[in-house]
């Protein structure tokens, strides 16, 4: 396993082996050890052809905390805005000798085709409305974490699942651990061939959903990806699938609530109840570090 490209690679060993090296790379840090040399004399190329925030700076600064040199590319500083192909500017990054390029693209498929013609190791920061594998595995430790399993847990995911590619990888990992994994969104946002998605129950209707539920995950309405409008206002979508404290009070007493970031506060999720005590929020955007952290290590142990 050279590269990570999608939940599809990962089975319930590898993951776990995953979630023990970023146990002790949390544990570590907490403790105090926050420059290691895991890394040392290794580089770590960052070719982000799309907008991130939390992607890129925890990638970015896990390499630095493991030792690794980083290097950050944008779209809007390369040469691909002199029309440079993807393939010509990847094989001209890969002549730098880099060890690790992580990649975010807008077009689905664009870091598989990439890892099959270079040496390094490709790690997929998001693809199109593809996947988001590490977005997967922190969601997966995030809630590890809080509730101690994965399997059997009743996880509901509401929203934008037709653009999501968080919500694509979330699902695959989630099923793969054994939990029960349901969708609620507008029928305009449900995939046509739903039944390549293993979902325990699909809902139309937020309130039936959400009452039995232990883990709910609220996607970002995706409006840079809908070339159509797929409900009418935001407002008329936040009443129907926002979550605020009325709907709070329906979940069950230890029921938490994530978010993939960055949150539409008052779509998605009342301001008020962004950081609130059901919310694992800041946990996710924390271990993202720590998760990334433990791909790199992951990866060079193969």
């Amino acid at each position: 396993m050279k590269d990570l490209i999608s939940v599809n690679q990962l089975d319930e060993k590898k993951v776990f082996e995953i979630y023990e090296i970023f146990k002790d790379y949390k544990n570590r840090y907490k403790n105090g050890e926050t420059k290691l040399s895991d890394l040392r004399g290794y580089s770590v190329l960052l070719p982000f052809f799309e907008n991130s925030t939390r992607t890129r700076t925890s990638f970015e600064l896990a390499g630095k905390i493991l030792g690794a040199d980083t290097i950050n590319i944008s779209a809007s500083t390369s040469s691909v805005k002199k029309g440079e192909t993807l393939y010509d500017t990847i094989k001209t990054l890969e002549a730098i000798q880099s060890d690790f390029i992580v990649m975010r693209h807008s077009m689905s498929g664009a870091p598989a085709l990439v890892a099959k013609e270079i040496k390094s190791h490709v790690i997929n920061a998001g693809d199109g409305a593809n996947e988001h594998p590490s977005q997967a595995l922190l969601d997966t430790f995030t809630i590890l974490e809080e509730k101690g399993k994965i399997e059997g847990l009743n996880i509901l995911i509401v929203g934008d699942f037709l653009h999501s590619r968080v919500a694509r990888s979330d699902v695959k990992l989630f099923n793969k651990l054994g939990a029960k994994v349901s969708l609620c969104a507008p029928q305009t946002m449900i995939p046509r061939h739903l039944e390549v998605f293993e979902f325990d129950r699909v809902y139309t209707d937020l309130d039936k959903a959400i009452k039995d539920k232990d883990v709910v995950i609220f996607l970002r309405i995706q409006l840079e990806r809908q070339i159509k409008p797929f409900f009418s206002t935001l407002n008329e979508y936040s009443i129907k699938y926002g979550l605020n404290q009325n709907r709070v009070n329906m979940l069950k007493d230890d029921a938490v609530i994530m978010h993939p970031g960055p949150v539409n506060r008052g779509v998605e999720i009342q301001s008020e109840l962004v950081y609130g005590n059901r919310s694992l929020i800041l946990d996710q955007v924390e271990n993202g570090l720590f998760t990334r952290m433990a791909i790199y290590k992951f990866l060079l142990s193969q």
